[in-house]
């Protein structure tokens, strides 16, 4: 079975910046995209970046201009860069990976919270 690891989660201050990792095993192959979803306290989960492993990014609204998401192929690795965290953003993060005719597969989630 394959298993995301998920990493870079923690506590922000408010204008602050993290970067979020999520890895893939490097023994697979087929990967067609990347990306994350979020689900804040008390909301559903949803949404956030999908970066294709051909190299397009499409982004939330909310999140556009703010994250920035890459990819390293070699590393089967997807990285989120967030910039200007605000409150709204504290969520448990959660990375997946789409590949060709197989179920989406999930990371296990990372907790970022931003406090002063």
């Amino acid at each position: 079975q394959v298993q995301l690891m998920e990493s870079g989660g923690g506590l922000v201050q408010p204008g602050g910046s993290q970067t979020l990792s999520c890895a893939a095993p490097g023994g697979i192959s087929s990967i067609a995209a990347m990306g994350w979803y979020r689900q804040p306290p008390g909301k559903q989960r949803e949404w956030i970046a999908t970066v294709t492993w051909s190299g397009n990014k499409n982004y939330a609204g909310s999140v556009s201009g703010r994250f920035t998401g890459s990819r390293d192929r070699t590393q089967n690795t997807v990285y989120l860069q967030m910039n200007s965290l605000n409150v709204e953003d504290t969520a448990v993060y959660y990375c997946f990976l789409d590949r060709d005719r197989l179920p989406r597969v999930w990371g296990q989630g990372t907790q970022v919270t931003v406090s002063s």
